[in-house]
């Protein structure tokens, strides 16, 4: 077999599986194929701590692993973690060929490849790489620069008001846009807020109307100085909560960090969603714009209005009544 595109696919597929979390460590999937083309192992990596794909699909395989093809979405780690490396259990099974996606962009685990290649395995790379790619987009931005992706989520109405006058909390969204903010919420590690929105809005900030993924809920991250009342519905126990006593958005991001949280979601006020902006840590707006004309209230982004600031749009389509607008940073301000 010369064209290992379609193996590849089912690679893609199984790192996508519904099993495989989101979260410290990237989504993998591997299939092994046998001389003859068959297919004779498959895996993909259920989360930390547990035996990466290629270990499960060389599991499955057993000895006809030997002389065999292991296709994967990630290269072979080169590291012992938690589990040990992949390029020596792919060696210790006899694999003769390895077709891998994308590169490892991390400094500890990268190596793989030329720890095969120099043990004269045939190693072929960037096979269906941009798809491989876009499984792992924000936990490969992550890891490369060492603090997670953020998306910052806002709704607002068709004049740009994120609630009603003198503050006062509206319903702006709509059901559809509504259950799309919450698989937004599911799919990350984190989602921040500040002191301000808890005392003025008392969200739950809880993953609802769509399934929770295996990594469980997010972490709730408030930030700010001022004392949340015990009664917070923040502070329940659906799910963790953490207050950072502070302003600083690149603090808070290396914090998180350390957590092992690779994504996380700005759900704040406009205060805390223009400090972000400013220090350029967006990687993308997710922007929720309303059916409806609120007429006075605050905006969603004062004090960003000097900002040199461009976007390229990526997704806009209608959500019932609501529209939503995915951008991300064209140019930040020097």
């Amino acid at each position: 077999m010369s064209d290992w595109n379609a193996a590849m696919a089912e690679a893609i597929a199984l790192a996508q599986d519904p099993s495989a979390p989101r979260g410290e460590n990237p989504r993998v999937g591997c299939v092994i194929v046998d001389p003859a083309g068959d297919v004779v192992g498959r895996g993909f990596h259920l989360g930390a701590g547990t035996d990466h794909a290629e270990v499960a699909a060389l599991a499955e395989a057993g000895e006809r692993a030997a002389g065999a093809t292991a296709i994967v979405t990630l290269e072979p780690c080169n590291h012992t973690g938690r589990t040990g490396p992949c390029s020596e259990a792919l060696l210790a099974a006899g694999i003769s060929r390895v077709v891998y996606a994308q590169a490892d962009p991390t400094a500890e685990a990268a190596g793989g490849a030329r720890r095969l290649s120099d043990a004269g395995v045939d190693v072929i790379a960037g096979v269906c790489e941009a798809e491989a790619s876009d499984i792992n987009r924000e936990w490969t931005v992550a890891v490369s620069r060492g603090y997670p992706f953020v998306t910052a989520k806002c709704a607002v109405s068709l004049d740009g008001r994120v609630a009603g006058e003198n503050g006062r909390r509206i319903r702006l969204t709509g059901r559809d846009a509504n259950i799309y903010a919450h698989a937004l919420r599911a799919r990350v590690g984190a989602i921040i807020t500040g002191t301000g929105t808890v005392l003025g809005d008392d969200p739950e900030l809880t993953v609802r109307h769509v399934p929770l993924l295996p990594a469980g809920p997010p972490t709730r991250v408030i930030m700010g100085e001022r004392d949340i009342p015990e009664h917070a519905r923040i502070l329940g126990d659906s799910a963790a909560t953490v207050q950072l006593r502070h302003h600083d958005p690149g603090r808070a991001l290396a914090a998180l960090f350390d957590r092992g949280v690779r994504d996380v979601l700005l759900e704040s006020g406009p205060t805390l969603l223009g400090g972000f902006i400013r220090a350029g840590l967006v990687d993308e707006f997710v922007w929720l714009v309303a059916g409806v004309w609120v007429g006075s209230g605050p905006h969603g982004l004062p004090g960003t209005e000097r900002l040199d600031y461009e976007v390229d749009v990526v997704e806009s389509r209608a959500l019932g009544q609501d529209v939503l607008l995915r951008a991300t940073p064209a140019r930040k301000a020097a």
